[in-house]
């Protein structure tokens, strides 16, 4: 079967707020040395809505480089300002990325036809591979299967979708929709947990943010996947049931995922953009001790 763990990447920063080029270049290779399929740079764990078009233009000049085509690379694009959406969906594929991921725009629910014309528009005007991001909990709407399907049939360039649904329920109608038209569309979900399921339901596999710490669990959990060994994902699956616990040990994620990574090894500042607060001594407990519970740490 099909079946790809994608990391969304954390962004590195600097003490003074800064993307950390160098940082980022050793986050990249902690996930290709344990054997991650692919990297999303600048996905919501990437902290995109926060940071400068510029150090974001230059991150992605920097990363496709030094990935130099060793896994797949997607870069997140979004932009609330149309044209600079477009503008740096342009950048990213010039600069050779695979794809770009779009979510849909935020802040105002939409109705699926304001939906459909956003992406209509994007799609004329990006030059390569465009995959949708579906977040109801962050756009206030949700791209429903069959606006999904009518933008594939209108779009060569749209190639596939992160779901981040909390009910698989969502993600399996998006399989059943759109892989009987299409069945190379990739269809990711947004939550590891869901791993194991979106691949017996014919998905791909997932886009989630746990393999920032644990990518030879993840990448464990994908080759038995592909392996169709039963026993290994019945493993793999109740060990990332346990590290799912690190999201919950504060509202705001992102630091906690980064937290963890410093916890195994990985040489960064934990640092996030404001509003975002890093780790007290509390939850860093509770971090070890999930960790230990897995036996990462």
């Amino acid at each position: 079967m099909n079946a790809k763990w994608i990391t969304p990447a954390v962004t590195a920063l600097d003490e003074n707020g800064h993307i950390d080029i160098e940082a980022n270049k050793r986050i990249y290779e902690h996930l290709i040395q344990g054997g991650i399929d692919g990297i999303l740079i600048f996905g919501s764990i990437g902290e995109f809505f926060a940071l400068p078009m510029e150090e974001k233009r230059n991150m992605v000049r920097e990363a496709v480089a030094y990935i130099a085509h060793r896994v797949t690379v997607y870069i997140g694009t979004c932009s609330m300002e149309f044209e600079e959406c477009v503008e740096f969906s342009n950048f990213a594929l010039e600069a050779g990325a695979d794809g770009v991921m779009v979510i849909s725009p935020y802040y105002f629910n939409l109705p699926d036809r304001a939906v459909e014309n956003f992406y209509d528009s994007l799609a004329d005007r990006v030059n390569g591979p465009v995959l949708l991001y579906n977040f109801p909990d962050r756009t206030g709407y949700d791209l429903k299967p069959q606006v999904v399907l009518n933008l594939v049939r209108r779009h060569k360039n749209i190639v596939g979708i992160k779901d981040t649904v909390g009910t698989m329920g969502h993600t399996r109608a998006l399989i059943q929709t759109v892989k009987k038209e299409f069945p190379e569309f990739l269809i990711y979900s947004g939550f590891d947990e869901f791993f194991a399921h979106n691949v017996l339901s014919g998905g791909d596999g997932c886009i989630a943010g746990l393999s920032n710490f644990a990518p030879a669990v993840a990448s464990g959990f994908a080759k038995a996947a592909r392996e169709n060994d039963l026993a290994a994902l019945q493993v793999y699956q109740q060990k990332i049931d346990g590290l799912m616990a690190i999201y919950d040990v504060a509202e705001q994620f992102i630091p906690i995922i980064k937290k963890a990574m410093v916890l195994c090894g990985v040489d960064m500042n934990p640092g996030c953009t404001a509003p975002l607060l890093a780790a007290d001594a509390s939850e860093t407990e509770r971090i070890e001790e999930i960790l230990r519970n897995a036996s990462i740490l």
